[in-house]
């Protein structure tokens, strides 16, 4: 590969992720350490803000500031993120609406013809559900949101539950999560010593605080961990319940959003899922195309009951 070609993927790899160590960039250019730093040197020559960082978490970073030149992106990336601003500009991210139609003229401006009538073809076969109601979430609160959960950096910020109770935190950004048309961020609140999920449109005065920290060992599965709390922790009431059939069968029952699955043999899964009204659970288990037994709570039993009875009153009426 000659310096040019080099210096190419160089930059590429460097937009593609924040920070990167010395061995990780040499071994993708297949380089020796010599020859990496010369290629860095060239980069700051041509303008690009480079920086070495020391520590732990050392290595190289393309910093913002300055003129940098513009993005290097292939043609599957210029179509996925002219598509992805469609998208965003057609109400498919809430609050995006402005912002993502700027840059969308900006990008389409400069997509050769060919790569111009593929995103035309995709955008016109698909259809954007925008009907479901959401929650406006502050794009530059995401954006730094995004970034100091890549860096990793600590962040700050002010969150209002949802009964109206305001905290600060102090957290250890881990992953974002995009589930049912919102934004979630898990976390490590360094307060709270244990994991924890906060919804970003509920989060104010954002800051990243430039703190870097060193990631935890075993973190949960962040949508596992948004999902269990959407569909069980925050309600009044949880349930447990086997159902007889396969995990993988019970996946295609069951969204994420309702309950957290695990398996519980071949042919068993256990099911917990959480509501404010035992009612409503009960009449979700009786809307499922499979068999189930309750294992908790017994209240629910006396829900299921009412329920039956209610449904055998109109059917005698009828």
């Amino acid at each position: 590969m000659d310096t040019s070609a080099r210096l190419l993927k160089l930059l590429s790899l460097m937009q593609a992720r924040p920070t990167w160590t010395g061995p990780e960039l040499a071994s993708r250019l297949e380089v020796t350490d010599r020859t990496l730093r010369r290629d860095i040197a060239r980069l700051r020559s041509l303008g690009y803000p480079v920086e070495a960082i020391s520590g732990p978490h050392g290595g190289y970073e393309l910093v913002p500031g300055g003129a940098i030149p513009p993005l290097l992106l292939d043609d599957d990336e210029a179509v996925a993120v002219a598509v992805g601003l469609r998208a965003a500009a057609a109400g498919g991210m809430i609050g995006f609406e402005d912002a993502a139609l700027a840059a969308l003229a900006k990008i389409e401006a400069v997509l050769p013809n060919r790569l111009r009538a593929r995103v035309g073809d995709l955008h016109a076969a698909t259809v954007v559900d925008t009907g479901r109601e959401a929650t406006p979430v502050d794009p530059a609160a995401l954006v730094t949101v995004a970034r100091a959960s890549q860096r990793p950096e600590r962040l700050r910020f002010t969150y209002t539950a949802a009964n109206g109770a305001v905290t600060e935190r102090n957290v250890e950004p881990y992953h974002l999560v995009h589930l049912s048309r919102r934004w979630y961020l898990v976390g490590f609140d360094r307060q709270r010593d244990d994991w924890r999920s906060f919804r970003v449109d509920r989060m104010s005065d954002v800051v990243d605080t430039g703190m870097r920290f060193e990631p935890r060992p075993a973190p949960p599965d962040p949508v596992a961990f948004v999902s269990e709390g959407m569909a069980v922790s925050a309600y009044r009431f949880q349930a447990r319940v086997t159902l007889f059939v396969p995990h993988e069968h019970a996946m295609r029952l069951i969204p994420r959003t309702v309950g957290v699955l695990q398996p519980a043999g071949k042919t068993r899964t256990t099911l917990r899922l959480g509501a404010d009204d035992l009612d409503w659970i009960a009449r979700y288990l009786a809307s499922l195309d499979c068999k189930w037994r309750v294992e908790e709570p017994p209240e629910l039993t006396d829900a299921l009951a009412s329920l039956a009875k209610t449904v055998l009153a109109h059917i005698s009426r009828a």
